[in-house]
């Protein structure tokens, strides 16, 4: 047998790191080329990293949740020696550390069957190889979760199986995860047994501080604040959204209409049998209403190229959708939005939010947007100003839906009302655009019928 080092590879975004954020095998199983092994976060997007050998998993380097270099290792194979699998492009070695070619690109798919069984999983801390390799792993890889003082040659307990979003759960309330037991599958540690942990924790800070003599403080006592390492998407985010406020000229207007024909309408669509099994929401319908109004105010669908110094229309609706999800907001965008008829439009929708708050949105679907949508109304909210998309010309917020007081036909009757907020960028869109862009957005809503004399 002989054993090869597969180094976190190159992505081919230009990036520096990534984190990894789980493993999809464990130390002692057997795996096939090119079968998925680990999910890593880079700044733009999930990915899946194949596996460049067929062979035994003999070391995993990274506990998730840890931020990795490019070049890092990251995984040991056991091979035969006969065979070997395939092997690509070479990524760079950090000092002392010696290993095969990584994979830089994806191979074909492999036909795989059952997942195999494992082996029991030492510590990381214990697959340790030579010191001049583990001295360039600790230089490679930093983990939020292990910055902390160890005695050389003391013996790390095993990390817990949890999944990423139960680590920031366990993070922000300052439970140690090793010290739980879970009790999920396998032993996963749950969100449940987290909770749990902290509330005993907090019961425990409560007794302490009523035993405690009058003015002295419990020495341990629940932190004041927390702090979470800025990375991935949140960071990407961060950068992007700054860059967007403060270089295109921000400016926003609003539009308050009544929008009760549109949720008749849609109470008749759910009950048609076109629509059946499908989800229909409002979203849906100001979505269709976005890419017809486009159509007639084409310069929101643009884009400004400082280095080309030229303005570029898009023939096309790449239509952004602002979603929340565990990694933090995105925009994947639905390509070619206005060729979908009502039907297939609900179909994009539905599956583009779910796979985003699934947090499975690839790199296509976030890049190549051309204007935006963002519903602020599922958390109540009535207006807002929202910031642009980087590189696009608008993005139209959708408010709540209220049963409001309004005139209608000359009395005043509680009626569905909701406020459309449009941010543009005033480069691209002079005032007069933005407001017969988002004046057809609202007629649409307030008399779907009118769509009839705009296609």
């Amino acid at each position: 047998m002989t054993v090869k080092t597969f180094a976190l590879p190159d992505l081919g975004e230009g990036l520096t790191e990534s984190e990894l954020v789980a493993w999809r095998v464990d130390v002692g199983d057997l795996v096939e080329l090119n079968q998925i092994i680990a999910e890593v976060e880079t700044a733009k997007a999930l990915v899946e990293l194949p596996s460049p050998f067929a062979g035994e998993i003999g070391r995993l380097y990274v506990d998730p949740g840890a931020t990795v270099r490019v070049g890092a290792p990251i995984v040991d194979f056991e091979v035969a020696d006969a065979g070997g699998g395939a092997e690509a492009q070479a990524a760079p070695t950090p000092a002392g550390v010696e290993r095969e070619p990584v994979l830089v690109g994806y191979g074909p798919p492999v036909e795989g069957g059952d997942r195999p069984q494992r082996k029991a999983r030492p510590s990381l801390a214990h697959q340790a190889g030579p010191a001049g390799g583990d001295a360039a792993v600790s230089a490679a890889i930093t983990s939020p979760e292990r910055r902390q003082d160890v005695e050389p040659g003391a013996a790390t307990a095993a990390p817990r199986r949890s999944t990423p979003p139960v680590r920031k759960l366990a993070h922000d309330l300052g439970v140690d995860l090793i010290s739980l037991h879970g009790t999920g599958e396998d032993g996963l540690v749950t969100r449940e047994d987290v909770l749990g942990a902290s509330a005993h924790h907090a019961g425990s800070d409560a007794e302490q501080a009523a035993a405690a003599p009058a003015g002295r403080v419990p020495a341990e006592r629940a932190a004041r604040e927390t702090r979470t390492p800025i990375h991935g998407v949140r960071k990407l985010t961060a950068e992007a959204m700054v860059r967007s406020a403060f270089t295109a000229p921000h400016a926003t207007e609003f539009l308050t209409i009544d929008v009760t024909p549109s949720v008749e309408l849609l109470e008749r669509l759910r009950a048609s049998h076109a629509f059946a099994g499908r989800r229909l929401t409002m979203l849906t319908i100001v979505a269709k209403a976005l890419c017809v109004a486009v159509r007639r105010n084409p310069a929101v669908n643009a884009h400004w190229d400082e280095r080309a110094q030229e303005i570029v229309r898009f023939g096309y609706v790449n239509l952004g959708i602002a979603a929340a999800t565990p990694r933090g907001l995105m925009v994947p965008n639905i390509k070619d939005a206005e060729s979908l008829d009502l039907v297939a439009l609900a179909e994009a929708l539905e599956e583009l939010v779910g796979t985003a708050k699934a947090g499975r949105s690839g790199q296509d679907a976030l890049t190549g947007g051309t204007v935006s949508i963002t519903n602020i109304g599922v958390f109540g909210i009535d207006a807002g100003t929202p910031i642009l998309n980087p590189g696009e010309a608008a993005i139209v917020a959708v408010g709540a839906v209220r049963r409001t007081p309004w005139e209608y036909r000359g009395e005043v009757a509680l009626r569905q009302v909701c406020t459309l907020s449009l941010s543009f960028d005033h480069r691209l869109v002079d005032g007069a655009e933005a407001s017969r862009f988002l004046a057809d957005i609202g007629m649409i809503l307030s008399d779907p019928g009118m769509l009839l004399t705009m296609v």
